[in-house]
């Protein structure tokens, strides 16, 4: 009786988490952001301590399993309104490499060592430091090269402009200024909250509107 019981709650368990993953939405293991690994995690836990406590009642891991669900969801939709919320719980992407030059004080802040820079670079096929433009470490820990010889490259990769929000960080590493963006949104006749992305390449600003 105890096996048959292992195996339904195991069977159980198995086709909720598929569903509740379908429902939270497609996202590759290594996209995951720390809500959703910690999510993740509780609910693998949650799971394995119902399908070994047999005497207990399933829905004791079911309740908490489900509130996890709200709670995720519900998390994710504040951060698609909210830039500065989902920068809280997501953070923001360090630029580890820029115009070539290694950012040290961001890697220690990062506790980001160059063992793991010179890893991530030889999987990405770039043989030298020198080889590499620019160098983005992002949320969820994967590392974005940019070529000095990719004959695409442009200006600095991250956004100037995300959701009707300037990042201001990225208008100062390209020497620009608010004065210069607030001409150029002039000029195209658009306002700021009507920007959903904006990125400066080859001494133009590309806008994707709302």
């Amino acid at each position: 009786m105890d096996y048959l019981i292992v195996l339904f709650r195991t069977f159980f368990f198995y086709i909720l988490i598929t569903l509740i993953y379908r429902f939270m939405g497609k996202r590759e293991v290594g996209q995951l952001g720390i809500i959703d690994l910690i999510v993740s995690i509780l609910i693998a836990e949650l799971a394995a301590i119902s399908i070994d406590n047999r005497e207990e009642s399933i829905f004791l891991s079911l309740l908490p399993i489900l509130l996890l669900v709200v709670i995720q969801i519900t998390l994710s939709k504040i951060s698609i309104k909210s830039p500065n919320f989902r920068n809280i719980i997501d953070g923001v992407p360090s630029v580890i490499i820029s115009n070539g030059k290694i950012n040290f004080k961001e890697m220690v802040r990062q506790r980001y060592n160059l063992d793991d820079l010179l890893t991530q670079l030889r999987a990405k096929k770039i043989k030298t430091i020198e080889d590499v433009d620019f160098a983005i470490l992002e949320n969820n820990g994967n590392l974005s090269v940019f070529s000095k010889y990719d004959p695409r490259r442009g200006d600095y990769p991250l956004a100037l402009i995300l959701d009707g929000k300037v990042d201001y960080d990225t208008l100062k590493k390209i020497n620009k200024d608010s004065k210069w963006l607030e001409e150029k949104l002039k000029e195209k006749k658009i306002s700021l909250s009507d920007v959903f992305y904006a990125f400066h390449s080859k001494g133009a600003l590309y806008i994707i509107k709302k």
